[in-house]
């Protein structure tokens, strides 16, 4: 044939679109012609192609060679078309042939992806997990074609099937029957670290379990309602308070990913450039305070996602909060709410998702001694205002459990060990069953207009509430939170109805400077 057509994946943002190799040879002058958007690294590969196939003993074929990636408006990037481009050539120029035994020769089923190197090896490819995905959700029945490091990734995606291949020959031996491609297995690090994370909060060997929490019997009980109904959590007080211990004990009581949510995060780690080993623990971001708004929440000129995006279906913790940048704080409001964040550039707009749960840390005053019993504040009344002031009303307004920690009690080094994170776990994953099924979502993610359905309240409880709003003027998105808050305390007390009790936990829960 002169005409062969192949399938590949490009990838944006997160989807995999379909892209249609097409390779044409026809007689004349010797030109090889690229057309479909293709970006510089695509377009070099003409010569990686064309020394890749005479080193696995194929002939380049003399005459005009050109090359589409369909569709035409969607940008293409890296060198995962290398493969197909060679076996198109290859096919057009009449140079493979299908072989009696080859399996399955339909074309339009397989999907290629690998860089070539010059000696027709072929290499791994960036972001495998993303790929993978989209094939399988878009043809259930399709197969992938991978080189083999990338392939054992791939092979993560349940009923995905996929090839795994270490040379263009192979692909060439496997449509000619002469010896079929391997399907590739899951690597096993993935249920390596999916069994190392479970047995992280549930062995005596745990180093990140909640029972290491002395005292602080208020910042425990925030935390186990914050990790039970979803909701964002800031926590205020002194130096040493145990107000970063608390929160990198988050991922321990939170319940465990399910596969699609767990390959989701995985895939997102390595679009970023990270290994995204599967893993069902929900992933946990720490950026330092100094992090840019590109760092933060996905940019630059080729667009990645940035900290929210890696933190999806998991936590993110924002240690001394009022000392990032308020124009990176502000970037946070939208995905806040909505749990995904759109990149505008100029080139292209790309959205990722980004359904994280918050969870920030401040000191209550510049020095950080405010209200110690035992250390003497130096800040004056405008420092400690300008201080709180770098977060807006706007933001806080957004997170849904506000508390002061008080500074460690001198004897808490004789204090009892607190319950540790499997027993709170078991009780938040109960409260999260009774939660969905109830309604379709965690109680955080709960729109206005379920509100009063789901938060019904007995007299006293409106009282309260209404009480509540005229002491200390909260906005009407601070009154939804924290019905929402109390509906999760009511759950956690397998509760049907909200009372006055409920409200008050909620409301108390709404105090960040004590």
């Amino acid at each position: 044939m002169s005409l062969a057509v192949l399938c590949s994946r490009a990838v944006c943002g997160l989807e995999g679109f379909a892209v249609r190799v097409e390779v044409h040879v026809a007689s004349g002058l010797p030109s090889f012609t690229m057309v479909g958007l293709a970006s510089t690294d695509v377009r070099e590969s003409r010569d990686r192609v064309r020394s890749a196939i005479a080193s696995s003993g194929f002939e380049f074929p003399a005459g005009r060679i050109t090359v589409n990636l369909a569709p035409a408006d969607i940008p293409k990037e890296s060198g995962r078309f290398d493969l197909p481009i060679a076996l198109g050539v290859l096919l057009a120029s009449g140079q493979v042939s299908f072989g009696e035994e080859a399996g399955e020769r339909d074309l339009a089923r397989y999907v290629f992806a690998g860089e070539l190197s010059l000696t027709g090896a072929v290499m791994p490819v960036r972001a495998p997990l993303a790929i993978a995905l989209a094939v399988a959700r878009s043809d259930p029945r399709a197969i992938l074609v991978f080189p083999a490091s990338s392939a054992c990734i791939a092979a993560q995606v349940p009923g995905l099937k996929v090839l795994a291949l270490n040379r263009l020959a192979e692909l060439v031996d496997h449509f000619s029957g002469r010896q079929a491609l391997p399907y590739a297995q899951a690597e096993q690090g993935a249920a390596v670290a999916s069994v190392s994370a479970q047995s992280a909060d549930e062995g005596g060997s745990a180093s990140l379990c909640l029972s290491d929490v002395r005292g602080q019997a208020l910042a425990r009980r925030a935390l186990e309602v914050a990790a039970a109904g979803g909701h964002s959590l800031l926590m205020s007080g002194p130096p040493g308070a145990g107000k970063s211990m608390i929160a990198q004990r988050l991922p321990g009581i939170l319940p465990r990913l399910s596969v699609d949510h767990a390959l989701e995060a995985a895939a997102l780690a390595g679009l970023s450039g990270e290994a995204g080993h599967y893993s069902d623990l929900p992933p946990f971001r720490a950026p330092h305070h100094t992090a840019s708004g590109a760092a933060l929440v996905g940019g630059g000129a080729v667009p990645r996602p940035g900290e929210i995006s890696l933190a999806h279906r998991g936590v993110l913790f924002l240690d001394e909060l009022p000392e990032f940048q308020r124009n990176v704080l502000e970037s946070l409001r939208e995905p806040l709410e909505t749990g995904v964040i759109t990149i505008a550039r100029s080139a292209r707009t790309l959205t990722y998702p980004a359904s994280f749960q918050l969870i920030a840390a401040m000191n209550p005053c510049p020095c950080g001694w405010l209200g110690h019993p035992r250390r003497k504040c130096e800040c004056t009344p405008d420092v400690i205002i300008k201080y709180r002031a770098r977060i807006s009303g706007p933001l806080l307004d957004r997170i849904d459990v506000q508390i002061s920690l008080p500074p460690v009690d001198v004897e808490w080094f004789d204090a009892p060990k607190g319950e540790s994170s499997s027993a709170v776990r078991e009780r938040v994953v109960r409260c999260r069953r009774r939660q969905l099924t109830r309604q379709p979502c965690v109680n955080a993610l709960l729109g206005a207009g379920m509100l009063e359905q789901m938060c019904a309240m007995d007299d006293p409880a409106r009282q309260l509430l209404r009480r509540s709003l005229s002491r200390w003027g909260w906005s009407a998105r601070a009154m939804h939170r924290i019905l929402r808050v109390a509906r999760t305390v009511a759950d956690l007390d397998e509760s049907d109805g909200v009372s006055a009790c409920h409200l008050a936990q909620a409301i108390r829960m709404r105090q960040p400077w004590g």
